[in-house]
């Protein structure tokens, strides 16, 4: 059986006071999805906003929770390191995304049911190649032990429990920044929904619903 998450990079929140998180070893990868505590998705919004704020051209500390959210919503685009985690219960082989990926380009991997080939990160370095109407994954760059083989043709499908829990995720997330910023809440949900987008129709699938 393979299963396949959005995955993003855990934070490392031992300064970290704004709201309350989940105690999450930091660099590691959660899983989005409708079943997770208020506290992980506290630690979600924690990543999103800390690694966001570095990113952008204000230096300034962050105050409290509202001022957080809020420099988060200011950047160009939200970008969330993480992307696709596949684990195959069968062999028990696990394909993370690399460093330097991002989760808000998972829909890049529609292309590669079409035939192209997609950079998954550093450090490790997984990689994918094409094999008739097989896509083989490995965890490294080396293509050493048992990969896991996908048929390109399934790949719709499989997305398609991406977005539900991605779906799932930024309900929760409505409901998490109704009660901690909930000036901002709405404009939250908006912003991650587009930049990560996640509600927009999914080529190739049917059956698709907003949250």
């Amino acid at each position: 059986m393979l299963i396949a998450n959005a995955v993003l990079e855990t934070p490392d929140t031992v300064d970290f006071s704004f709201w309350p998180v989940a105690d999450l070893p930091s660099y590691q990868f959660m899983a989005l999805s409708s079943s997770m505590s208020p506290r992980e998705v506290g630690s979600a919004l924690a990543m999103l906003a800390d690694y966001n704020s570095r990113a952008c051209d204000d230096d300034r500390p962050l105050m409290d929770a509202d001022e957080a959210i809020r420099r988060l919503l200011e950047t160009d685009k939200v970008i969330a390191p993480g992307g696709l985690r596949f684990h195959d219960t069968r062999t028990n082989v696990t394909v993370r995304p690399g460093c330097c990926c991002g989760l808000e380009d998972w829909r890049e991997w529609l292309d590669v049911a079409d035939g192209e080939t997609l950079w998954l990160g550093h450090a490790p370095s997984p990689r994918l190649e094409h094999a008739d109407e097989v896509v083989r994954l490995w965890p490294d760059s080396a293509p050493s032990g048992r990969p896991i083989e996908i048929v390109a043709g399934e790949l719709p499908r499989i997305l398609r429990t991406v977005q539900e829990g991605l779906q799932g995720f930024l309900s929760l997330t409505k409901e998490w920044a109704a009660r901690r910023v909930p000036t901002l809440a709405e404009d939250l949900a908006v912003r991650l929904d587009e930049d990560l987008a996640i509600s927009a129709p999914l080529p190739g699938t049917s059956g698709q619903h907003t949250p």
